[in-house]
């Protein structure tokens, strides 16, 4: 998401931007907040009421279908159904998300890395986040259900920012 934040405002898909809200409900609900539940859940509910979501094919909008909404979505779902298909499917769409900035870049006539590794990079980002989950694992399996008001705000302080981190 934060690559296709950083965009110029014309190249932003609204609908894409329309999901911040919701990455972040899935952020403090993984992290323990309960009260994320509901937010999330309307999200994702107004997602599958709306225009995006169809069996339109290349017919239908195509917003929804944009790496960072996909991989949004898809993060949504993992959070509600704690289904880790939903998961894998949102790192392919993070690697995906790579591909696209770098034509983005390449379109900006900037440097641009070698895809393969930049597709590298982003697999040991994932890694390296995953890795970072485990440590946290005794707290985080009953994240979904809330946790302490003060184990919830530990969590997002220790790994809120180094997993959101790129670098």
């Amino acid at each position: 998401m934060s690559w296709h934040e950083a965009l110029p405002e014309e190249d932003r898909a609204p609908f894409t931007m329309s999901l911040r809200p919701l990455l972040n409900a899935v952020w403090e609900g993984s992290l323990g907040d309960s009260t994320a539940f509901t937010a999330v859940k309307r999200g994702v509910a107004e997602y599958m009421l709306s225009e995006y979501c169809h069996n339109d094919g290349q017919d239908g909008p195509d917003d929804a279908d944009e790496n960072a909404a996909a991989t949004t979505l898809y993060a949504a779902h993992a959070y509600l159904f704690e289904c880790c298909d939903f998961a894998v499917w949102a790192s392919r769409r993070a690697v995906d998300a790579v591909d696209e900035h770098l034509e983005h870049l390449a379109e900006q006539e900037e440097e641009v890395a070698d895809l393969d590794e930049a597709t590298v990079a982003e697999l040991q980002r994932q890694l390296r986040d995953l890795d970072l989950i485990a440590n946290y694992s005794k707290d985080l399996r009953l994240a979904s259900l809330g946790l302490p008001i003060d184990t919830s705000i530990r969590l997002r302080v220790e790994l809120r920012t180094p997993l959101s981190n790129r670098d």
